[in-house]
């Protein structure tokens, strides 16, 4: 009810009727699935092949004491059965690559990249291109992030990860920071909702690059 002086009564029911698709459980894909679950998302299919570990408890946040060792979709759907019993999660304990045409249907309105690997974004997106959805992508390391949104006829998070390094993420060399995680996440949840209702201006071709340090941003248009 508190939403309705931000999004209709008519826009939050569009919400629940969503499908929305999360490429990974940990940093930014725990944040936003629990960001979309308030917001009164409908639906959310997650995959993720790990368990919570220890170094997980700096920045994800369903990782505690108590969900170390346990699986992060299960525990996922666990917790979203206490903020949201009415939203449908369905967790996949495997990465994207290996499941995503079993589980695939046809109302997923977004998918979202919460991955540490460019390899796999690269491949995340050739799908959501194949498949005609748009894709939510955000990185993070240290104190930065980066966010934008790829429709399935644009280019611009392929242009974006062919400029960095292969591999792993710059997460992995930069550590991360819980409030970069959960800011960047934030930003991530807004996209979807603003692509799902159609409403405000999306991130789309282009890049928004932030430095919580020095709270500084810049905008990187890619075509």
């Amino acid at each position: 009810m508190r939403n309705f002086n931000a999004i209709s009564r008519e826009e939050q029911e569009k919400l629940k009727r969503s499908h929305v698709l999360v490429a990974g459980c940990g940093g930014l894909g725990g944040y936003v699935i629990s960001y979309l679950a308030r917001l009164g998302v409908g639906r959310i299919t997650a995959f993720d092949p790990d368990e919570f570990a220890e170094h997980n408890l700096n920045r994800q946040i369903f990782a505690d004491m108590s969900t170390i060792n346990r699986t992060k979709v299960e525990v996922v759907k666990e917790n979203l059965s206490l903020i949201n019993p009415e939203v449908k999660f369905t967790g996949i304990k495997a990465r994207f690559e290996e499941g995503f045409e079993e589980v695939w249907e046809n109302d997923i309105k977004v998918v979202v990249d919460a991955l540490d690997s460019i390899p796999s974004r690269l491949e995340l997106a050739r799908i959501c291109k194949e498949k005609e959805v748009p894709l939510v992508y955000g990185m993070v390391g240290g104190w930065y992030g980066e966010i934008g949104t790829q429709f399935p006829e644009d280019e611009t998070l392929e242009n974006l990860c062919r400029m960095g390094v292969k591999g792993q993420g710059v997460e992995k060399e930069g550590g991360v920071l819980s409030f970069v995680v959960g800011g960047i996440a934030a930003l991530q949840a807004a996209e979807v909702v603003k692509v799902i209702l159609g409403r405000g201006e999306i991130l789309r071709e282009k890049v928004i690059f932030f430095d919580f340090l020095e709270a500084e941003s810049e905008i990187m248009e890619l075509f």
